[in-house]
Order: C-alpha cells, then structure tokens, then sequence
C-alpha cells in the first residue's frame, strides 16, 4: 500500500471506528429520549396546589413515541425555575431519577413570587410544552393566604370525591354533639390516657391538652395550621389520641364517643387519619426529615434481576412475632435476613435473640426483594415506604391498620402472610417460584402507593374527614375555657401579601 492511500485511508478508519463506537455506546445506553415527545405533569405544575414541596413528574419518551422504561441517565433533564419579575429565587429543586424511565421533579419555596417559570431541559432544548408558567402570586408553605371556598380548593387540588374509609369511620355517627363530648371524653379518657382538645373557628385553631405525654401535639397542631394556611376549614371541635392504640372499645350501640387516633383497628371504632410520621415526612418534605414519599422513589435499590432474593426485615423488638421472626431468620439465613436494631420491650430475652446489629440505612432495604411487614405496637407505619420502593411487601395479617389500608388488596399490592408467621417461608418460597409475577404485585404496590399517599393526596384527606365531620354537629364549636391558642408560625424574613385578603379601609 502506498504511503498516499495509507495517509487517505487512516482518518477514514479512525472516523468509522470512533463512529461505531459511538452507535455501540449508544446501543448499549438504550433509547434517547425525545424532547418534544417526553412528558411532564402533575400538581407542581399549578399555580394554586401549595404544598410544602411542591413536584411534579417527567416521562422520558423516544423518538418513536415509546415510554422508556430503564434510567436515560441521572443528568438526563435539567430544570430552572425562576421569576419573570424578580430577580432573585429562594427555591430549592431536587430532580429524582426513578430508575423506569420517569423522573421526580420537586421544589420547596421559601417565598412567595409572581409569574413562575418552570424550564424542563434536555441538552438545552425545551422538554414538552415547557417553560410552565404559574401565572399571578404563588405561595410557598408559609404564606397565610387559605381559599375561602372549600368546594374550589378540592377542585384545584384534584381531590377524590370521597375516601371510603372516612364513610367507613363516620358511618357510625348519626350525629355528633360538641357540647356533650366536651363534658364526657375528658372525663372518660382525660385521666389516664393523652388527648388533645381542638376547636377551630374563624379558621382559627384551639387546643387544650390532658394527660401527662402531650408532645405528639405538635404534629396535629402543624398539619391544622398548614391546612388552615391553604384552605378556610369549617367551625369544628373534636378530640385526638396522642398515643399509639386506638381508644374507643364500645360498640355502636352504646354511647360511643368520636376519637380521632393515627390508628384504628378492628376492635376499636375511633376515627382514623394519616399517620403522625407521614404527615410530617409531608410537611417536613425537603425540610428537615429524610425519609419520605418522595425521596424513597429515588433510592430504591438495584434492578429487580440483581435484588437479593431473601426476604429483609430490620426494626427493635415491640412485639412477639417479630421475635419469632428473628428465630425463623437464624433457622432459615438463606430465605430471611431479620435482626434487632433496638431492645426495649423485651430485654430480658436480648441474650437470646440479639445481639443487636447496627441500623441499617432505609434505602438500603430496596436491595432486597421481599420486605416483610409486622406490627409493632400497633400498626407499622413504614408501609407506605415500603410500598414505595421497588421491592414486594409480605404484610402480616393484622387488626391494625391505617387510614390507607383497607384499600389494600392481597395478592394485588402485597403478598399476605399469617399473623403468627406459619405461612412466612412457604410464601417466600412461592415468590422465589413465581418471580414475574411478584413483580407485578411489587409495581402495583409501588402504583398505589405513588397515586394515593403523596403529599397532595394527604391535605385532601384531612380536609375531607374535617368537612364531613363537621357536618354531623348538631351545637356549635366552641372555644371551651382553657383552650390556647396556636398561633401560626411568624414570617418575618419572608411575608407574603395575600391577594385574597381584602386591604382594611382608610381612616
């Protein structure tokens, strides 16, 4: 070969190879999301939803027009928000990869602006019909600005026309009786357990406590005074449980009294609401806590083909089963992986089932497949979390339950296992036997748990069972002597001007 026809063909090798190379890497990479083909919607993307963090959602989609359904990549799409009249923005965001080909966009405000333009970039090209423009004043958490009507906020927040379990709850009431209730459940429970006496008036909040453990006040306070800040609530009075069991044993044909507990169980009629801890992983979302709905769904482990194949449990030692499930994870190491992290209710036996093993990181669960679910004082509110993540749940069979659970299905969102754990290893078994099929049962958990316990979806149940509460009162809600009241948090540094309130005539 001449060195002429040598020095022509070189750079044409070396351009086919780096071509190839290129097309392979790609290949190998999966498809390339298209920008104006992809997705993005949700409620972060309207100017009156507020919420503490505010999110909404991408769906990387090809050329071709097909959903992806594997990670294009962490960086894969860049958003900005700022302000088309300020120059300045307070708002942090978070762009979560999910790991299917989606995203989890959320932002947290830390004031109010006007004229909001969310950017959704990819390599500089603007995604689906971005920029968003969130048009007129929008609020951040703080701002005391709620919607006179009640009916407009559940239309703007997309709000189900009804939670079953709320009509489950109040069914039991053909009336409720301020005044009577005022005199009766102090004196009925007032003594012995921790309550919390609310009223609500003028969108004003009330409270007085009784008992001696009244800390967990402060998650009821928080979420009234958030909701009250979004919404205009209805005249209400009505009393908390601050601990774990439900309260109310009657039957409902004695003289029942309405509880509202974070728990209910079979054998109690009190009136449930969203856990305390997930009310605050809502209200705390980008804040101070770590673990909430949001940020599960982007740490939930390797791909399903490379989770660990043994069922994985970790928590302290509050109640019998989860002894027993210790036992069975010695006995069988090779199906369950479970240990203490925590003695308290059972120290005397730490000799025989610890010794106790350093806590392990939530997200590191993920990777494993088949998360086992036990009570433990009561109901055990990681379900939502666990739900969440990208593995299965095998639930134990309970009386427990939260305000979520009887819309649960088995066998559709959850793998159910006996309340003394005498089926645990034959349904491990049958998951490892049935792979394709509990990973359907795991993303239909992951669905349920995505569509029904995000933070948009937990104001509006609140604001329901308040609502509908209110309307079996037959007096009127008074603020009883003794009451306090709380005050909405001060926002010195950041104030908004609420555009709803109207400016006080000049002297």
């Amino acid at each position: 070969m001449s060195l002429r026809l040598f020095s022509w063909l070189l750079p044409l090798l070396l351009y086919l190879n780096l071509f190839f190379r290129r097309e392979l890497a790609a290949a190998e990479a999966g498809p390339i999301p298209s920008a104006a083909k992809t997705l993005v919607w949700g409620p972060g993307l309207e100017t009156d939803i507020v919420l503490p963090a505010r999110f909404f959602y991408i769906q990387a989609v090809d050329s071709s027009g097909r959903n992806l359904t594997t990670s294009p990549g962490e960086k894969t799409f860049e958003v900005k928000i700022v302000s088309a009249v300020e120059e300045f923005t307070r708002i942090w965001i978070q762009v979560l990869d999910r790991q299917d080909g989606s995203f989890l966009v959320r932002y947290r405000m830390y004031a109010t602006y006007r004229d909001i333009h969310i950017h959704v970039l990819l390599k500089n090209k603007h995604v689906a019909k971005s920029p968003f423009i969130l048009k007129g004043p929008v609020y951040h958490e703080g701002c005391d600005c709620p919607e006179s009507s009640g009916s407009v906020w559940e239309a703007n927040m997309h709000c189900p026309q009804a939670f079953p379990q709320i009509d489950r709850d109040l069914a039991l009431y053909a009336s409720v009786d301020p005044d009577r209730n005022a005199q009766e459940i102090p004196q009925r429970f007032g003594q012995r357990q921790s309550l919390c006496h609310y009223t609500v008036k003028d969108n004003k909040v009330y409270v007085q406590t009784f008992g001696e453990h009244v800390g967990f006040r402060i998650f009821m306070d928080s979420i009234l005074l958030s909701l009250s800040r979004k919404v205009r609530l209805p005249d209400i009075e009505f009393f908390v449980n601050l601990g774990d069991w439900p309260l109310e044993k009657r039957k409902p044909t004695e003289n029942i009294h309405p509880i509202f507990s974070w728990c209910g169980s079979n054998n109690t009629r009190d009136i449930v609401m969203p856990t305390y801890d997930l009310t605050e992983s809502v209200l705390e979302t980008m804040g101070r806590v770590s673990l909430d709905m949001m940020s599960v769904q982007a740490n939930t482990g390797p791909p399903w083909p490379e989770k660990n194949a043994t069922a994985f449990w970790r928590g302290r030692d509050s109640r019998q089963e989860r002894l027993e499930l210790v036992k069975l994870s010695r006995a069988h190491p090779n199906m369950i992986d479970a240990a203490f992290t925590n003695f308290f209710f059972f120290k005397h036996d730490e000799s025989l089932y610890g010794p106790l093993v350093k806590h392990v990181s939530f997200f590191d669960f993920f990777k494993y497949k088949y998360q086992i679910n036990i009570d433990g004082t009561v109901a055990a509110y990681r379900l939502p979390y666990l739900l969440v993540g990208d593995s299965v749940v095998l639930k134990q069979d309970s009386s427990y339950y939260e305000h979520f659970y009887n819309e649960l299905q088995p066998w559709e969102h959850y793998i159910p296992i006996r309340a003394d754990l005498r089926d645990l290893l034959e349904k491990i078994q049958w998951a490892r036997d049935h792979d394709e099929e509990v990973k359907k049962i795991a993303l239909a958990g992951q669905q349920f748990a995505r569509n029904n316990l995000m933070g948009d979806k937990i104001f509006c149940y609140y604001y329901k069972l308040f609502q509908e509460y209110a309307k079996l009162q037959v007096t009127e809600p008074k603020i009883r002597e003794g009451m306090e009241h709380v005050e909405q948090p001060s926002d010195d540094l950041f104030p908004c001007y609420c555009h709803r309130m109207k400016p006080k005539d000049e002297l």
